[in-house]
């Protein structure tokens, strides 16, 4: 198997992990972590995670200049990304998160051009518009999308987490040519968790971990080794073979796969706008991977 192939599929493992989760750990909050508790819990046990699986990996010595990068990297890809993603989500609607999140494909491959100076094609323009319009199709016939003032501080939090996650998706790519997925990121958690341990451990002293009922188990766990740990490291390994732009775009899959859930799941139904909605997502991936025809 080619590594570029490798790596599409384990960005779609990835998006089907986020589309489950929202399934399953829709209900931990507030009734059994707070956000900020949520956010420290995700950060210590993918630490945790990738602090053992490195020991079962060969040693690698980071540079002195690259930990500077990965001091940076912490604050974009766990720090800022965990905490306003998941207060963002915790103070507006679902439906409103989804939407805003449709931005940060766009972002990443600006940032690209900005950062790398990447010449835009005529595929990855049509591929983005095909990414853009599939999921905004889908997400707008599923809900009711609404900015206003009471959700307004959770939408600019998502916005500004679909903002972090972009400048990390790009500027982490160059440490994954140059190192292990493992070895990059257990260190990027480490770092994070330095960075949100004062404010967030408190929050885990808080749970009543006694009552805490099986679902809420099973979720925690999930969005810890899923969400978290695992879906961490698939996103990040693709880096090694695939463009910034590309593992961005897999972003779209997610409220197409938690549609096909919930269908699965007897909650909804296929319709015609679902079915247009996902082939336009599928070409918009298919046509950002292409490389020729720069202007």
């Amino acid at each position: 198997m080619s590594p570029n192939l490798k790596a599409h599929i384990y960005l779609f493992i990835a998006q089907v992990i986020y589309a489950l989760n929202y399934s399953i750990a829709k209900d931990l909050m507030p009734n059994f972590i707070s956000p900020l508790g949520l956010v420290m819990l995700r950060i210590v046990g993918a630490m945790i995670l990738f602090w053992t699986f490195s020991l079962f990996i060969k040693s690698e010595k980071i540079e002195k200049t690259d930990f500077k990068k990965l001091m940076l990297l912490a604050i974009f890809g766990v720090a800022v990304n965990q905490v306003f993603f998941i207060t963002g989500l915790s103070l507006t609607k679902p439906i409103n998160s989804a939407i805003i999140m449709v931005s940060n494909p766009i972002a990443v491959m600006l940032f690209t051009i900005i950062v790398f100076k990447e010449r835009l094609t005529i595929y990855k323009i049509s591929g983005l518009a095909l990414g853009v319009i599939g999921a905004l199709t889908l997400l707008l016939f599923k809900g009711s999308f609404s900015l206003g003032s009471d959700t307004i501080l959770g939408d600019i939090m998502t916005l500004i987490n679909s903002l972090s996650w972009a400048i990390f998706v790009v500027m982490v790519r160059p440490m994954m040519q140059k190192y292990q997925t493992i070895t990059v990121m257990k260190w990027i958690f480490l770092i994070g968790f330095i960075y949100v341990a004062p404010f967030g451990i408190p929050k885990l002293f808080e749970v009543q971990w006694t009552q805490l009922t099986s679902h809420a188990i099973f979720a925690m766990t999930f969005v810890v080794v899923a969400t978290t740990f695992l879906a961490y490291l698939l996103n990040t390994y693709a880096l090694k073979a695939l463009s910034s732009s590309v593992v961005s775009m897999y972003i779209y899959f997610q409220p197409f796969l938690a549609t096909l859930i919930a269908i699965f799941l007897g909650k909804d139904t296929l319709t015609p706008t679902k079915v247009i909605s996902a082939v336009c997502i599928i070409l918009g991936v298919f046509l950002v991977s292409k490389k020729n025809y720069k202007l």
